[in-house]
């Protein structure tokens, strides 16, 4: 752990330079943690935050995993995200369509855009996502917002979980 102070901000700042992978897409130190404190909206996702803030940086690095047919909340939000796939495979809702996701497949979430990830069937999604320390909270859709949403297409319609 060392101990960094930025000069021009006078902001002291304890961080692991290093943080090291135990295996298995888990890292030393580092605690698994569910995806939400409200464990009702989403299902089998846990989070892991790898990088909090540091000097200067203003962005937080998690990793978060999806369970086998499991799936994140659809929500947006006024932050954006960059996502990457680091493990199996499933699909995403972003903004108004489905998108299957494979290995390194680059993901980014715009502001104000609805977004829900889904696992598939046989191994868990795992994802790393960057995002600004200081956010706002998720909005979830309303249900006239639902029902626009899977009027889209019947392929939104059948993906889509609340």
């Amino acid at each position: 752990m060392a101990s960094i102070t930025n000069p021009g901000q006078g902001i002291n700042v304890e961080t692991n330079m290093i943080t090291k992978s135990s295996g298995d897409f888990r890292w030393e130190g580092v605690d698994v943690k569910p995806y939400k404190e409200d464990g009702t909206l989403f299902k089998g996702v846990s989070r892991q935050t790898l990088f909090a803030g540091g000097v200067g940086m203003g962005v937080e690095f998690r990793y978060f995993e999806i369970e086998p047919g499991g799936h994140s909340t659809l929500e947006r939000h006024e932050h954006e995200h960059a996502v990457i796939i680091s493990r199996g495979s499933g699909a995403v809702f972003v903004s108004d369509s489905v998108h299957p996701l494979e290995l390194k497949d680059f993901i980014h979430v715009p502001p104000m855009t609805w977004h829900q990830f889904i696992a598939g069937p046989d191994e868990p999604l795992g994802f790393y996502c960057v995002v600004k320390i200081e956010r706002d909270r998720p909005q979830r859709p309303s249900d006239e917002e639902f029902s626009s949403l899977v009027a889209l297409s019947p392929e939104v319609a059948n993906f889509l979980k609340r």
